[in-house]
């Protein structure tokens, strides 16, 4: 018989509410137990809990859900007690007790949920991004994502493989019938070339993703004592970086991480860059680069008083910013910057956020789209791409061949959505959420 999996699935203890969530075949058994009696379906009720020698261990609302209208599809129950820790523990070793019934593991209510088809593998990735959600934007874009949108694509793009492969197969099977169309290239090439093209757009598009999910980089960058800590510090709004008058003071990358009009952004204060650093200061500064490189914005920082030019990384968008504007004198050319700021006042920061959060919702602007969301997601739609692209290209190969690459694109799409042969990828996705989800 499957195990009966109990599990807190609120909050940290001690807390007004807890609730202990129960999912399988004993659930029925066990409400009836602790509260005497099952609940109506879906009806909160105030009971007595009662532990196996009838010592009372709580008033609580208990809560039952009949399987397969449930979340997991089974029988599942809910007990809603005061958030006490020795409440919830006398629980939860109460239900320990009973045969057949374990502490559920990480994501195992969803796991189970999945393999009873309540939803798909995206839309259970989808729900894990809306618990870890910490901006509006990303709130917005997991919430679209558990909505099925990518199970029709992807779905959609398969009929269209299967198709593709059904006409082939007739005319490999059947090209004597009348009825058989006489030229798949004719009909199907052209078809699939589409298609492959839409899996590459769609594949590009996981950067938007990326963005909204990790958040938009942005990367101080600049000579020793630009101010570059002191930025960093203002803009978080608390003191983050040691700031010092003597070069050389961060050695290290140094990040803070903003809501900015809703949508993550990670600020990542560098290493100063100069000529002829020790030792120590040079790995710092290797990192400033690298660090550079895969941002999403420089923030180009100079003493505007002294300024110190430095060179960038080739292709990110930058903004040129003149620090120390308190210091500086009337002889100052607005023009020589983007921005001119005070991090020590906060003089010119305002628009310089309003700056970051134009780039930033900019960059997330096709949100509404359905997006692949997760690496997996753009590795295997790749993959379909590619034998998408030898079936087109490779016109000297047997027909029996070119078909069979439209079988293994069909079954790559298949894999995002776990239609088919996922089981090595179960554990990874569900282990990643908490424990009692």
């Amino acid at each position: 018989m499957r195990e009966t999996i109990f599990a807190l699935s609120s909050g940290a203890l001690p807390s007004g509410v807890a609730v202990v969530r129960l999912s399988g075949p004993g659930t029925c058994s066990a409400l009836e137990a602790l509260a005497g009696k099952l609940p109506e379906p879906r009806h909160a009720t105030l009971r007595t809990l009662r532990d196996s020698r009838s010592a009372i261990l709580d008033r609580s609302l208990v809560l039952f859900f009949p399987g397969p209208e449930s979340f997991t599809g089974e029988d599942c129950g809910e007990l809603h007690l005061h958030g006490g820790r020795a409440v919830v523990q006398a629980v939860l070793e109460t239900l320990s007790g009973y045969p057949d019934f374990r502490l559920a593991e990480a994501g195992e209510f969803t796991r189970r949920a999945f393999l009873n088809g309540k939803f798909d593998l995206t839309e259970a990735e989808a729900l894990s991004d809306l618990i870890s959600a910490e901006t509006e934007a990303q709130r917005r874009f997991a919430l679209a994502n558990a909505e099925s949108r990518h199970r029709a694509l992807y779905d959609g793009w398969r009929k269209t493989l299967i198709h593709a492969r059904a006409m082939i197969e007739a005319e490999l099977d059947f090209s004597d019938e009348e009825d058989v169309p006489g030229s798949v290239a004719e009909r199907v090439w052209e078809e699939i070339a589409e298609l492959r093209s839409s899996l590459e757009r769609h594949a590009a598009g996981y950067r938007t993703a990326e963005i909204i999910r990790e958040g938009f980089r942005v990367v101080i960058l600049g000579a020793p004592n630009a101010g570059k800590s002191s930025l960093l510090n203002t803009l978080a709004r608390r003191d983050i970086a040691i700031v010092t008058e003597e070069p050389g003071t961060t050695r290290d990358v140094l990040e803070a991480v903003l809501d900015v009009g809703g949508v993550k952004v990670i600020v990542t204060d560098t290493a100063g860059i100069r000529e002829n650093p020790g030792r120590v200061e040079a790995l710092g500064i290797d990192r400033a680069i690298d660090r550079a490189r895969e941002a999403d914005l420089i923030l180009l920082l100079e003493d505007c008083n002294a300024p110190v030019r430095v060179r960038l990384p080739d292709g990110i968008p930058h903004r040129r910013i003149g620090n120390k504007l308190d210091l500086a004198d009337k002889t100052l050319h607005p023009g020589q910057y983007d921005f001119l700021i005070s991090a020590h006042t906060g003089e010119g920061i305002d628009r310089l956020l309003s700056e970051m959060r134009a780039l930033a919702v900019q960059a997330t602007s096709n949100a509404g789209e359905a997006l692949p969301f997760r690496e997996r997601h753009v590795q295997l739609i790749l993959d379909a791409a590619g034998h998408v692209d030898t079936a087109v290209r490779q016109t000297s190969l047997p027909l029996e061949v070119r078909a069979e690459e439209l079988r293994l694109a069909g079954n790559a799409l298949g894999r995002i959505s776990g239609t088919i042969d996922v089981e090595d990828l179960l554990d990874t996705i569900f282990s990643q959420f908490c424990i009692g989800k």
